[in-house]
Order: structure tokens, then sequence, then C-alpha cells
């Protein structure tokens, strides 16, 4: 594959990428006290790091009120920004390019993590149903009813993501980009199963969208749009979520955020568990002949898959996840064809250097 798609230079904003092979924001759930990167951190981004490569770290959270998850990281404090110092500048050194993606889970939280033991807040007073919390303590319990955000809050919660944003730029990333996926804040606002408000940010499209919107612009005056992804999952219902016309709300979210002129696109395709969703279509497919910028798909690609969407143009980039993790020096190996490492799930989420720094690489990038 030396000679593929795969490989050939990307043009992202203000950057040049030498290959398409993205590393996927990956939750890991290592993070130290105070929410901060752990000692670790810098060492798996930088042995993930290749010259020209993108990175896009873990989804971390903008606010306190934003944690959902044990030892997630933050982007709201003093020590946070010097904690990713060191990842950003690891990165760095061996010639890669890392953006951070910006989170907040709303309503996929729990009472536990909240300051003062406050409810999550979330478009509309509506739990999830048919998935478990977990407690800081790493104890499974049922997802508490939310509270709705009043309008007034909400102006709070977009000025958290541009401090975070602020924060981000401190820190050395090159970029940032905004979780607007996986059932989390920003899409529970944009899908009409979770959101059931009644004032300008609910109930039609444009109502819906807003949100999503007004952060990324609020991102965008930070760091200029041309160094802004956003990433959706249109078909997803991770987190209980879902909308009754998503070709119709994601239609007018891609011309919106087009008129922004933003860096890309991120796509994820429709799963549950391993397998892709039989009965959802796919989001490329519908969604990729209204975006005329880069777009990075996310959906279990193999190296071979990834080639073939590079080639017929439904993708710019491919974003990997598991097999990253797994294979700190994946672009190479796809390149090369070389085996890959199976990855041990046991140790996706907390826990510290196994399964985490002790992958190994390829002895002398060989096959």
């Amino acid at each position: 594959m030396t000679s593929s798609t795969l490989f050939s230079p990307l043009s992202l904003g203000p950057y040049t990428l030498s290959h398409r092979v993205v590393m996927a924001p990956l939750t890991r759930m290592r993070a130290a006290a105070g929410n901060v990167p752990n000692d670790l951190a810098p060492e798996y981004y930088s042995q993930r790091a290749t010259p020209g490569g993108l990175i896009i770290a873990e989804a971390t959270q903008v606010t306190p009120y934003g944690q959902g998850y044990p030892s997630t990281p933050g982007i709201h404090s003093d020590e946070q920004v010097a904690g990713w110092k060191k990842v950003t500048e690891a990165v760095h050194a061996r010639g890669g390019f890392i953006f951070l993606q910006l989170w907040h889970v709303g309503r996929a939280s729990h009472t536990s993590f909240q300051p003062n033991g406050v409810l999550p807040v979330a478009p509309s007073a509506i739990a999830i149903t048919g998935q478990q919390s977990l407690t800081p303590g790493w104890k499974p319990v049922p997802y508490e009813t939310p509270r709705a955000l009043g309008l007034n809050e909400i102006p709070d919660i977009i000025e958290a993501y541009r401090h975070g944003a602020r924060l981000a730029l401190a820190a050395g990333f090159d970029g940032v980009e905004v979780h607007g996926a996986n059932g989390y804040l920003l899409e529970q606002f944009l899908h009409s199963r979770s959101n059931q408000r009644t004032d300008i940010y609910g109930g039609s499209v444009e109502n819906r969208a807003r949100l999503l919107l007004e952060v990324t612009e609020a991102v965008s005056e930070v760091w200029g749009a041309n160094r802004v992804g956003v990433r959706l999952s249109p078909f997803g219902t991770y987190n209980d979520v879902g909308d009754e016309d998503p070709i119709g709300l994601y239609s007018y979210v891609l011309s919106r955020l087009d008129r922004l002129n933003i860096a890309y696109i991120s796509l994820i395709e429709a799963r549950i568990g391993n397998s892709m969703e039989i009965s959802a279509p796919s989001a490329v497919d519908e969604l990729r002949p209204l975006w005329p910028r880069p777009l990075i798909l996310a959906g279990g690609f193999t190296g071979e898959l990834a080639e073939e969407a590079i080639l017929s143009r439904r993708a710019d980039a491919i974003a990997f996840g598991r097999q990253f993790i797994a294979n700190p020096d994946l672009p190479a190996r796809i390149k090369l064809g070389a085996p890959l490492t199976p990855y041990d799930r046991s140790t996706f989420y907390g826990g510290g250097a196994a399964g985490y720094v002790d992958y190994p690489k390829l002895p002398s990038g060989k096959p």
C-alpha cells in the first residue's frame, strides 16, 4: 500500500497531513488527581505520533459539570493545562499534529460527579434508559433523571466551551474538535428523542441545532474556524438518543457548519458493539454530497476498507480507534501490510501502563 491514496498528503485547515490515518479520540479513564492527564499520557500519545500525522486527543470535559466517567481529563484548570502541555510537546517532538476534543456529557453523568452533588443537566428532564452510569468509584448505577437547563443557563454552557478552547490553545494543541456525537450534551440537544424543549433551543431542526452551532462559533472565535473540527454520529443511538428525521436534521447542520468554514467534519457510522447497525443507513453515503470540505470517517475500518473509502472519495481521512490502542505504529503497519496486534478490551478503561503504553511496535518499522 506504499503508493495508496491513504498515504498521500491532505490539507486540513492550515496544516498539511503527510497521511490520512488519523488517531480517533479514545476515552481511557486514566487521568490523575484533579482530572489532570497522568504521567504516562505524554508517552502514550507520543508513541502514536508520526511526522505529519493527526491525533485527536481523548474527549475532555470543559467544566467540572461536564464529567460523566471516572478519571477523564479536563480542560478547565491551570493544572490540567500544564498536564496537557507535556502531551502536546511530546507529540510535536515527533513531528505530529494533535487536536483536543472538547466535551460535556450532559445527562450522561451522575450526581456523584457533579459539584455539590447537583443533578446532571440536559435539554429536557428525560433519563437515559437501557444503560447504566458509573460513579467515581466505578460502581454501576442507574442514570438519574437530569435537570433541564434553563434558557438563562445556556450562555454559561457556551462560555464553558469558549474557556476550554482558550485553555486548549494555552496547552499547545494544534486545534480542537467539538464533540457533537455519541449521545452527549450537544447531540442531546440535536436529537428529537432527548430534546423536548419548547423554547428557541427545541422543536424545529433550526432550534435543536442552535447550541451546537453557537458552541462551534464560540470555539472558532478563539481558534479561527480553520483549526476547528466537529464530530457527529447521525444514525447513532448510544446514550439513548435518536432523531425522527436524521437526514433532514444533519442536512441542515452540515449546511450551517459549511458556512462557518471549519476545518473538517468527523462522521461516525452507527454501531452496536462490534457490529454495524444493520438497519441504519450509511451516514457518509447519505451526507457526503452535502459536505464539500475535508471529511474524516470512523467506524470499524481495516486498512483495505480505509483505502477504498479514500479512493471512492467517500472520505478524505479515516479515524482508527481500537486498532490504534493496540498498535502504536498503526500507520506503518497498514502501509507495510504487517499483522496487527490484537487489542485487550479489559485494559481499555482505567488502570496503569498495562494496555496503555506497553503494546509493541514493529522492530525497525518492518513487518
